[in-house]
């Protein structure tokens, strides 16, 4: 409140507090985070980088724990018969709908719900981990490695070839097929040594046959790895279905044949519906 008025004083009117009670709360809150949030000036209060960083994951967070209690009360509504997908934007729940569709008039009782999330290190590690308590299902990329990294299993709908991205800019972006010769003196963006075997098998051959490929570390997908990708000029080893992730960038083939798993993750102790939901999958894939 005191960042959309301005001031403390029409925070306090806005709040039906005292002004004191506001400014003690802000200074309170800047003392505890080490951060300023807040320039004083003679015309008012203007947030400070720091500030307008928090003010936004605040609305978000603050959105978000709204958006939960009207999914419980739907939940509680609606019964046990709701399949909570989760979906970012590197793991879009449009696949698995599109896959579900196929037998939905077969199993009319249960019901889709989207749970957005946002793609971050630690998310990435709680969601999937406690896959059953807020979120049921995920779709995304895996391999045996990754489900025991992140405590999850997995059910393969198909399998992804493995491609890069580049910027609509990038001298590369006019062809349709790369080659690795294509790549030769580019850094190439792919995820650490030990997230998928099958990643591995692609950075051994690459560092084996095509060392002029300058192959760069990063730790988690995320939009600012796919902005970073866009910016820098650099290429970025994507899955072939991420081609609506990032509208700046192309997803183009690679001559290689390698591939990676794409499907539902889910918990290792499923419940019962979600393990309907997943029969019902494995259908729509016959």
């Amino acid at each position: 409140m005191v960042a959309d008025l301005g001031s403390f004083n029409k925070a306090a009117e806005a709040l039906y507090i005292t002004p004191p009670a506001v400014t003690k709360q802000i200074n309170l809150l800047e003392k505890d985070l080490g951060l300023t949030l807040f320039i004083r000036t003679h015309r008012g209060l203007l947030l400070t980088e720091a500030g307008k960083s928090l003010y936004k994951d605040a609305k978000y967070v603050i959105q978000y724990c709204k958006d939960s209690v009207e999914r419980a009360r739907k939940a509680m509504e609606e019964k046990d018969n709701i399949i909570r997908i989760g979906t970012s934007p590197m793991t879009p729940a449009a696949p698995l709908v599109q896959e579900w569709s196929k037998v939905q008039k077969s199993y009319p009782d249960i019901k889709l719900q989207m749970i957005p999330y946002m793609n971050s290190q630690e998310n990435a590690r709680e969601i999937l981990k406690n896959l059953g308590t807020n979120i049921d299902v995920v779709g995304g990329i895996f391999d045996e490695t990754m489900l025991a990294l992140r405590q999850c299993a997995g059910l393969e709908l198909s399998r992804q070839r493995i491609c890069c991205a580049v910027s609509l800019n990038h001298r590369l972006a006019g062809k349709d097929l790369l080659t690795y010769e294509d790549l030769y003196g580019e850094n190439f963006l792919m995820m650490h040594r030990g997230w998928s075997n099958y990643v591995d098998e692609l950075r051994d051959d690459i560092w084996k046959n095509h060392p002029q490929i300058h192959v760069v570390d990063f730790d988690i997908y995320s939009l600012e790895i796919f902005n970073q990708c866009e910016n820098s000029n650099d290429v970025l080893m994507a899955a072939e279905n991420w081609k609506d992730v990032h509208p700046l960038l192309k997803i183009i083939p690679v001559e290689w044949k390698y591939t990676i798993p794409y499907g539902i993750l889910y918990s290792q102790k499923p419940s019962d519906l979600v393990k309907r939901f997943l029969k019902a999958m494995k259908k729509a894939r016959q």
